[in-house]
This record gives C-alpha cells, structure tokens and sequence, in this order.
C-alpha cells in the first residue's frame, strides 16, 4: 500500500526527499524484510497468549523421543504469525499489480487455509488424522494447477531471450527494475517452455524437447508437460516442508535459508545486468519477488524468536504447507524449479525418508512376515532422535547415544547452508 500511495503520489507532482526511495526493489526488500519481523516480535507474543486462553495445544504420543512429551500442551497453529508477518510485508512494500506477486499471494492464502483446516480438525474436532491426506493432496494440486495454467495463459509471463548489453553502463534505477529502450538490443519476448538446469552451458532446459509429438499438437504437448511438473513440484515442496515440521525450529530455519537463496536468485534473474553477466534468464518482473521472498525470510526469522528450542509455539500444518507452497511457486515462476532437489535437499530427504521407510517394510513383510525397517524411525530427523529400541530389525542402527534436538536441528541448518552456497556456485558452474 505504501508503494502505491508514493506511486500516486509522484503521479500527481508531490516531491519530498526520500520519495524515490520506493523506486527501488533493495530499499522495498529491506523494508519487508524489516516490516515482517516487527510484526513476527510484536504480534506473535499476543498470538501466542491468545492460542494459549483457547488451550490449542499441541496432543504428544508417547514415541521414545527425547523431550517429546515436555512438548505437549505447546501453542500450535503458530502458522497465523507467518501468515499475518508475510502478508504484512508484501501489502506495504510489493507492487500489487505484478502477476508474480499475485500468485504468491494467493499461494501462500490457499495453502495456509489448507494447514488452517488440517489443524482445525485436530484441534478442535480432536481427531488427530485431521484433514484426509487425499484432501490435502486435492487442494495442492489444485493449486498446482492454477499456477501452471497462468503460467501458460498470461501475457505477462514471459522471457527475454537474446537480450544484449549494446554498450557499458552503470548501475541505475533503470537497470535495477527495468530495460531502457535505446540503450539494449532486446530480442524474443516470448511465451516459453524453458527453465534452468545446471552443469550445462547455456543454464537451460526446455520441456518441449520431452513431447513425443511435434507441430500444434507438439505445442499443447509441451504446455501440458509444463504444467504438470509445476503441480509435481509445488505438490512436493508443500508436503516436503510439512514433512521435515518436527523439531523447535527445524522447518523455519531450513525454509529461511532456503527463501534467502530464492531472493538471491530472484534478483538476480530480475536484473538486466546481472542476468547478462551470470548468463541467466532474464524474466521481466521476477525481481518483484525478492521483495516477497524478504518478508518470508523476515517472518520466519521473527517467527525463529518463539520457535526455537525450547519452542513457545509450533507453526502446524498451517505454517508448513503455506512455507513449502511459497517455496514451489517461488521456484517456478523463476524457472528454477530443477535447482530445488539440491537447495530443498533437506525436504527432499525428509520426504524420502518416509517413502523409503514404508516401501520397504511393506515389502520385506510381504516377502519374510516381518516387516524391516531402513532407519528406526522417520521422518529423518527422529531417526536421531529415537531414544528407544525399535520393534523389529533395522538397517541402519540409531546412533547412541540419542542427539538432542537442538543439536540435530542446528546440524540440519548447517547442510542447509551448505546446499544453499552450493545451488547458488551453479549459476557459474556450467
């Protein structure tokens, strides 16, 4: 809002020092960034007092875990705080007409109601499957559906192919949001297929070189492959981030850094120079979102104050299916979605923890009548934490002794770092 309003106001010939500030995406992104952990601070200690008056408490089975059952009765639904700071951010300092913003908006609301629903049923109705994972996956994919099909079908999603710097030049306004005409060779703005993919030359993948057919049924094939890896990935992403939810400050730390390296990426491919120098795609209007990708990585560092351990309030499915729908859609629509197995590595080994784990113990208990397990228990993150003796043999034995969860979760934040440092070589790495 506050964007638009110096906006207007320059429209109607207002001058006072400091208007042109706004002009700039790295003074917005500071700006949300700041606006959202105020908000976290100051509105989640209230929040927190409030989920505790309604005693929405977390309900704890007893696993053989370290500290687990200190951890019942916890404020949960902890997402709102999220929620609210994100939203806080982006309504003030994001340029609400950009139809990149539009969709993170909608993305981070439809995905927060989803987790709002799920934690409602359990909760308040004390069931404690909540939403039926078949709902859930319904809704994701929907979601997933609707961003891909934008993605096809607007006209302001586009890239910039060709785009040549005509001569040397300094970094300006203009070159931070936009293209100067008559000083840039400006080639092929065009409706495309492509996306990153490292360890190449030119940093690109097109999905039409997957369609099995060729001409105008090749290009609805390669649409249609298109949009079905965006639901496969922003699907993932939502259910990879509910997944690794399970320690004080696991999944915001991780998403935090991950969000970080998401803004980095997100500027940067926003930016005429910079996408011309690193050899990247350019999409106009990507920038956009660094400044969103700010006030996410603002709210979950203010959200990190009452998270960490020992946790004052759990963000529930509320707050991590809205994280990792943040993350997919972010990742999409800066066509970097293949990066993700390695920036995301720790949500993509949480998840495939769990898949692991119950393929194979279905299937050595089909084959022997007794059911083995690869790690004592997952997602992975218990598996260190696992304090008991399993029922049934295990592939591979918890460690002893069991690690305490502040120590597993710092270590996570640690490979998240290192993946984080290790997606952003690959702009370079060809």
């Amino acid at each position: 809002m506050i964007y638009h309003l110096f906006q207007y106001l320059e429209s109607i010939g207002v001058d006072f020092p400091g208007i042109g500030l706004m002009h700039y995406l790295s003074f917005r992104a500071m700006m949300a960034a700041g606006t959202a952990i105020a908000v976290s601070l100051l509105a989640g200690k209230r929040i927190i007092k409030w989920l505790q008056r309604k005693q929405i408490g977390e309900t704890v089975r007893d696993l053989g875990l370290e500290g687990q059952i200190q951890k019942k009765g916890t404020p949960t639904m902890g997402g709102i705080i999220i929620l609210l700071s994100i939203l806080s951010g982006v309504l003030l300092f994001c340029d609400l007409t950009n139809i990149y913003i539009i969709l993170l908006i909608i993305s981070t609301l439809w995905c927060g109601a989803l987790g709002f629903a799920d934690d409602y049923i359990k909760v308040f109705k004390h069931n404690k499957e909540g939403m039926s994972e078949k709902g859930k996956l319904l809704g994701q994919i929907v979601l997933g559906f609707i961003v891909g099909l934008t993605v096809w079908m607007s006209p302001d999603i586009v890239v910039r192919e060709k785009v040549e710097v005509k001569e040397s030049i300094e970094r300006t306004l203009d070159t931070e949001t936009t293209v100067t005409s008559g000083r840039y060779v400006q080639e092929d703005v065009v409706k495309s297929t492509k996306t990153t993919i490292p360890f190449v030359k030119n940093h690109e993948f097109d999905y039409r070189w997957l369609s099995p057919v060729k001409g105008a049924w090749g290009w609805y094939a390669k649409w249609a492959i298109y949009v079905l890896m965006i639901v496969l990935v922003i699907t993932a992403c939502s259910n990879g981030t509910n997944l690794t939810d399970g320690l004080d400050g696991l999944a915001a730390g991780t998403s935090a850094i991950v969000g970080i390296v998401l803004g980095i990426i997100a500027w940067l491919g926003g930016n005429l120079i910079d996408s011309n120098f690193l050899n990247i795609m350019y999409i106009p209007g990507s920038g956009e979102m660094a400044i969103f990708l700010s006030a996410f990585v603002g709210a979950l560092v203010g959200f990190l104050w009452y998270n960490s351990f020992p946790a004052q309030v759990f963000m529930g499915d509320t707050g991590s299916l809205a994280i990792g729908g943040i993350i997919g859609v972010s990742a999409v629509l800066m066509r970097k979605e293949l990066l993700l197995p390695l920036l995301c590595g720790i949500f993509l080994t949480e998840s495939l923890s769990v898949l692991m784990q119950r393929f194979w113990f279905k299937f050595t208990r089909k084959r022997t009548g007794t059911g083995q397990r690869i790690w004592s228990m997952t997602p992975l993150h218990h598996h260190f934490q696992d304090k008991k003796a399993p029922d049934g043999p295990v592939i591979f034995p918890k460690p002893v002794p069991a690690q305490h969860e502040a120590k597993i979760t710092v270590r996570f934040w640690i490979v998240g770092i290192i993946l984080a440092v290790s997606t952003l070589a690959l702009l370079k790495i060809r």
